[in-house]
């Protein structure tokens, strides 16, 4: 008899779950901007009204959203018995790169955000482009856009570019000091060295910075041999004239 019971409440449960009592007919889209917005609207909300409240497929929703790469995630949330609000997580361009003579925003996964426009502000990052599925596949460029990714939101407009070297990478500044940026290990923590020596009096007229080490930034100045700042296009100075002078050697530590 409990078997019987169980089955009978078991039965009862797949039936309402999908029943139109409970079907979707009111969809709440938001977080969606520019040009492909209307259609990433359509687009969920068809798929939406083929659900029920008690039966969200959110692996169908994202389908629907998957020609649409400026979409990184999906939120969701039903309001019983009819409402859904599906929340858009955008990608977020922190750079531009160049495919075919066209500037185009990337994200700092190498998600290129194609039919997107490139703002004035993205710096066009001179690395390979090679992409595949919609994102780039070298892995010079992933790490580029990685370490723009984590950079704070208000020293992205200040980057000119970004260098390989033996090193690691290199990135020059708009009337900053060279930043020596290592591998792209602990991106996040370098930025936040690399931010705050350069909001450190003590770090002022650096010509270099040195954040390999994010607990041990070092700020110093070229010799004074005529080299050139490394910048997208030019060579760079000789590694040998790269060491600090004494004079302008700066430690920042702790900060």
């Amino acid at each position: 008899m409990a078997v019987l019971a169980a089955a009978t409440l078991g039965g009862g449960w797949l039936w309402l779950r999908d029943a139109p009592v409970v079907a979707v007919n009111d969809v709440w889209v938001t977080g969606i901007s520019g040009p492909d917005a209307p259609a990433i609207r359509a687009a969920l909300t068809d798929a939406a009204h083929d659900m029920t409240t008690l039966h969200v497929r959110p692996d169908a929703l994202r389908t629907a959203v998957s020609p649409f790469p400026i979409v990184k995630d999906l939120r969701v949330e039903t309001d019983f018995p009819h409402g859904m609000r599906i929340a858009v997580i955008e990608h977020d361009a922190v750079a531009a790169v160049d495919i075919d003579g066209a500037r185009v925003p990337v994200a700092a996964d190498g998600t290129l955000l194609r039919g997107r426009p490139a703002g004035a502000r993205l710096v066009t990052l001179q690395i390979p482009s090679a992409n595949g599925g919609g994102r780039l596949t070298s892995r010079r460029g992933r790490a580029a856009v990685a370490v723009m990714g984590a950079a704070p939101q208000g020293l992205r407009p200040y980057v000119q570019g970004i260098q390989f070297g033996p090193d690691g990478m290199r990135v020059t500044l708009r009337n900053g000091p060279l930043l020596e940026f290592g591998d792209g290990a602990r991106a996040r923590a370098k930025w936040i060295a690399a931010a705050r020596v350069l909001g450190d009096p003590r770090g002022a007229g650096a010509s270099y910075l040195d954040v390999r080490i994010p607990e041990r930034p070092v700020a110093g100045r070229f010799n004074d041999s005529g080299q050139e700042t490394p910048v997208d296009g030019q060579p760079s100075p000789d590694p040998a004239a790269q060491a600090p002078t004494a004079e302008g050697q700066a430690m920042v530590e702790g900060q």
